[in-house]
């Protein structure tokens, strides 16, 4: 049995949230690994210079993750009242989404699986 009423419980519960900013992209159509090596180049690095790794990247990856940043930096600016020049990356991951199967036709009637796997792209910040 639980103790304390369940407003005491919710409350006890968001006194323990993360405050930080963040953004999280859902269904994001790029494997974890792929999305992993671009996450590893910026990950501790201040916004701007992640920015710029993001700009010239020349993976897929970089696209996505670049407008993710960009919206956890509003989040910070707009509902946490921080400065866009002390943020940094505090954390910055990739966990793994369903994955669509498809059929590849071959050969002789035969029939090989394709899968399109999905991840779910995680950025969070916070000011030096």
């Amino acid at each position: 049995m639980a103790k304390g009423h369940r407003s005491q419980i919710k409350r006890e519960r968001n006194a323990q949230k993360d405050t930080r900013p963040s953004a999280k992209l859902s269904y994001a159509r790029v494997s974890v690994q792929k999305a992993c090596f671009v996450l590893d180049a910026i990950r501790g690095k201040d916004v701007q210079t992640a920015l710029g790794i993001l700009e010239y990247n020349p993976r897929y990856a970089s696209s996505i993750i670049k407008k993710l940043l960009q919206s956890a930096i509003a989040n910070a600016e707009n509902n946490n009242g921080m400065n866009a020049e002390n943020l940094y990356i505090a954390e910055c991951y990739a966990n793994k989404g369903p994955t669509m199967k498809r059929v590849r036709p071959r050969a002789q009637g035969r029939a090989y699986r394709i899968e399109k796997r999905m991840s779910h792209i995680t950025v969070v910040l916070d000011e030096r």
